[in-house]
């Protein structure tokens, strides 16, 4: 199977990233491609791409899809929470921008060996990165009934999530993607069944979500990867659930105003300067044209932030 990527949001994100000639960029998740190949087509020559991806299939794909780009791309099969790592091997001190396009990718849930989707009953799996050990399989038997619960809670926002652990933890040994459907949906009542999206749709989110570390490693993404920007370098961001999205309109904001000074304090004394200025006010989403195309799309949400220089000072007076 073809590893392939229909770029969301291609136009804007390359409006905002402003990819120019001899630039040096970052695709912390560059799955089949799609957004690099327009950035390197504005970078070269002399430009460089640093394209990071946990899924060693997705380097693979995409270092034959674009080897005619030569040393303008550096493959890199890694996690881009590990971006500051990344580019001190490659002696690379600075960035002039980075996307970074999260979740999964169209090849992964179309990928029927792993596991991401409900729809076909294969072995549980579900990890992005494939050289890591965990995955589903030792998720579902493995976690405590009450651990269950709270994933599927609080990464799948399922209201079942109790029951269903219950019931997964009843039916133990789980080995395929089609035995936990048939738990899942015994463990919803019929009613909640009838409308809506498919029962398991949320409860595989969350354990993808989980098994992946999506979330726990996001803050910590964001904030390595202003960590390598040069002083008005850009990060655009690409989310497609409400739990992402939330975590990067917080760290964005925390970045621009980290001042914890209480409100009515005359100056600022915490010592706490902004990183970054926001430049979205409200998420990019997708044109109707964009959705028709590609329904994938609908719930993709672009937000960018600019790096400021240093030094720049806070909302308060700064404290001498």
């Amino acid at each position: 199977m073809e590893f392939h990527h229909t770029p969301v949001l291609l136009q804007e994100t390359l409006k905002y990233l402003n990819p120019a000639p001899g630039g040096i960029y970052v695709d912390g998740t560059i799955g089949g491609g799609g957004h690099s190949i327009e950035i390197l087509k504005r970078i070269v020559p002399g430009g460089r791409l640093i394209g990071v991806d946990r899924d060693p299939e997705a380097i693979l794909a995409v270092s034959e899809r674009l080897k005619d780009y030569g040393p303008f791309l550096s493959p890199v099969h890694g996690n881009y929470v590990e971006i500051r790592e990344i580019m001190s091997d490659l002696g690379i001190p600075a960035a002039d921008g980075m996307l970074m396009d999260l979740g999964v990718s169209s090849y992964q849930l179309d990928a029927v060996k792993r596991g991401f989707s409900y729809r076909e009953d294969v072995r549980l799996d579900m990890r992005m990165d494939t050289t890591q050990e965990f995955s589903a399989y030792e998720l579902v038997n493995g976690y405590p009934e009450a651990e269950l619960a709270r994933v599927i809670r609080d990464y799948g926002e399922e209201r079942w999530a109790k029951r269903i652990a219950r019931f997964i933890v009843e039916n133990r040994p789980i080995a395929t993607t089609g035995e936990l459907v048939k738990v899942i949906k015994e463990a919803i009542p019929a009613s909640a069944r009838r409308k809506g999206p498919h029962p398991a749709r949320r409860t595989f989110q969350a354990i993808r979500i989980e098994v992946n570390q999506e979330l726990s490693l996001l803050e910590d993404g964001i904030r390595n990867a202003v960590s390598i920007l040069k002083p008005g370098g850009r990060l655009c961001i690409i989310t497609f659930h409400s739990l992402e999205d939330r975590i990067v309109k917080r760290t964005f904001r925390n970045l621009q105003d980290p001042c914890i000074c209480p409100p009515d304090a005359p100056i600022c004394t915490c010592g706490r300067i902004p990183e970054v200025k926001i430049l979205t006010k409200k998420p990019i989403i997708p044109n109707d044209v964009e959705l028709e195309t590609n329904p994938r799309s609908r719930s993709a949400k672009l937000r960018v932030c600019q790096k400021l220089q240093q030094n720049c000072g806070t909302h308060k007076q700064q404290g001498g």
